[in-house]
């Protein structure tokens, strides 16, 4: 199945050279994997998207910073790239895969990776339409384990999301019925309390889901730069502060598990939902998950009980010396101690942590930013003050 090869302008290296740094480099590993954003620019205009954190929000027409082959080049050629191993993600971070002048090439760099006989894991993440004709692409990439995941928020304030809901609901619809080899996730996000938390939008979400292979939800970034700009169009400041991680309340996260629960499916209470990205990944996919966030037990309290036992079966700790060497070789100083929940290191950014994470299956914490526990990764706002000791 072929594409037209219609292809974007292409910046200029004095363009180029004119953004930020982060923006300008294509690739960065992210905890779901190694993250190829060649193009950029986005008209959808959501209020807390993360390209506030890149200065390129006012850039409303998507441009290619290189070729598509160029860019895969780099991509499998990166040295924290592994084939059939690490985890990719395409155009999350500047723009919308599925915009109609951005789709031609996340099809080209999916038949680039898919005819290269890659089995990794890739991920698209969209809230824009999506037809039978896409789907019948996506279904024809016969070596990639792909994953659509598609994000609604069902948030009604159009200052904050311009872009109807229901255009991700009928896409989300679209993609469930025609998926064979692809498969799709309900990418419930961001939930905000009393912006998009009220009982209708929670039924709202649980109908949706009956659309989904898996389910997963998360808060909200809140960074400086989308606090700057809500204040300075006048939105309505979500939290009193800001946070290097996802905030979604505890009391929030109650009332999603409380109406989601199902006492009477015994294997699956919750149904097929999911606290983090990967774990509904890897179950839509029939897989272990490639985070190994069965470590973290309290995040699988609501996993179904056969994906528990899978995650479970294919689980190992490395050994202390595994560990010690692996990390010892990226740059990690002081001591490196294999826990039960996680590998604990100091001195190395998210992205040699997540090459570790995803070389054993198994949680790589820096000491200094604590996960702590129940609190799942996310951001200390909304939850007890006071420390909940771990078990």
């Amino acid at each position: 199945m072929t594409t037209a090869r219609r292809t974007l302008p292409l910046l200029t290296p004095r363009q180029i050279a004119g953004l930020k740094p982060g923006l300008a480099d294509v690739i960065e590993y992210r905890k779901s994997g190694l993250s190829l954003n060649h193009i950029v620019g986005c008209p959808l205009d959501c209020g807390y998207c993360v390209r506030h954190l890149f200065d390129n929000f006012d850039m409303k027409v998507p441009r290619a910073l290189m070729t598509d082959h160029e860019a895969v080049e780099q991509l499998v050629n990166h040295p924290y790239f592994r084939p059939h191993i690490t985890p990719i993600q395409l155009f999350n971070r500047a723009t919308d895969p599925m915009l109609a002048n951005v789709k031609p090439h996340t099809f080209n760099v999916l038949g680039h990776l898919d005819g290269q006989g890659l089995t990794n894991h890739v991920l698209v993440i969209t809230r824009w339409r999506v037809n039978a004709e896409d789907c019948a692409i996506l279904n024809s990439f016969r070596n990639i384990k792909l994953t659509i995941l598609v994000t609604h928020s069902g948030i009604d304030d159009e200052r904050i999301e311009p872009v109807d809901s229901a255009i991700a609901a009928e896409s989300l619809r679209t993609l469930h019925q025609n998926a064979d080899r692809y498969r799709t996730v309900l990418y419930w996000r961001p939930i905000v309390p009393g912006l998009n938390d009220s009982d209708s939008h929670v039924q709202r979400a649980r109908e949706l889901s009956e659309h989904a292979h898996a389910t997963v939800f998360t808060g909200l970034f809140f960074r400086n730069e989308i606090a700057a700009y809500y204040q300075a169009h006048g939105l309505p400041m979500p939290y009193p502060d800001t946070a290097r991680r996802k905030i979604l309340p505890e009391l929030a996260e109650r009332r999603i598990l409380d109406a989601f629960h199902r006492p009477e499916a015994t294997d699956a209470p919750w149904g097929e939902l999911f606290r983090k990205t990967s774990c509904a990944v890897a179950y839509a996919h029939g897989e272990p998950d490639y985070n190994g966030h069965y470590g973290i037990r309290e995040l699988c309290t609501i996993c179904p009980a056969g994906q528990l036992e899978l995650c479970a079966s294919t689980w190992k700790a490395p050994s202390a010396a595994e560990a010690t060497d692996a990390a010892r070789a990226l740059g990690a100083v002081g001591d490196i101690e294999v826990t039960e929940r996680a590998i604990m290191v100091e001195g190395l950014d998210e992205p040699p942590r997540y090459y570790l994470q995803h070389g054993f299956g198994y949680q790589v914490h820096d000491r200094a930013k604590p996960h702590h526990y129940r609190r799942h990764g996310r951001a200390d706002i909304g939850w007890p003050t006071q420390e909940i000791p771990t078990p």
